[in-house]
């Protein structure tokens, strides 16, 4: 079982662990220093405090430790999109799966949208499986320019009639 909370200034370590190892391989591929995951904290919680609100970012918790790391983003006034990462110790229990199915929560609810979509990078087959599991369909692909040139993203998309 997961939970989610808000992110706090002591996550920091927590975050820079998350943002390591085999975790950042298909992400910017380089590990967040301490000071980026206070600053990466700090604009979390400078974005919760907006109005509207656009972005939510949220700690992932199991047995009361910080795995990782999921957020819902507004794109425009209805669609949105999520994201998460986990520690590369975390994998294959299912916990990505239970979070992302609490923000779906959030995002059909709270934050009034009726489409999300999300994208995982075309080697990371294991996030195209959570995204299914929670009820996202894959719709086609997307061009990511990265370091070494254009990769296409596997893209997703759910809408609140297909829940």
């Amino acid at each position: 079982m997961v939970t989610l909370r808000a992110l706090v200034p002591d996550d920091a370590p927590a975050l820079t662990r998350v943002y390591s190892g085999a975790s950042i391989r298909h992400t910017t591929g380089k590990p967040l220093t301490l000071d980026q995951a206070h600053e990466k904290i700090r604009a979390a919680l400078a974005r919760a405090a907006e109005t509207p609100r656009v972005q939510w970012s949220w700690g992932i918790l199991a047995a009361d430790e910080m795995i990782g790391l999921i957020s819902l983003r507004r794109r425009t006034p209805t669609m949105g999109t999520i994201s998460y990462i986990l520690r590369d110790d975390t994998w294959g229990y299912g916990y990505a799966t239970q979070a992302a199915h609490q923000v779906l929560s959030v995002a059909f609810t709270t934050a009034g949208l009726n489409r999300l979509e999300a994208m995982h990078h075309p080697d990371n087959p294991a996030s195209g499986r959570v995204l299914t599991k929670v009820g996202f369909t894959r719709v086609g692909t997307a061009d990511r320019d990265n370091e070494t040139g254009t990769v296409p993203y596997e893209l997703y998309a759910l809408e609140t009639h297909d829940r």
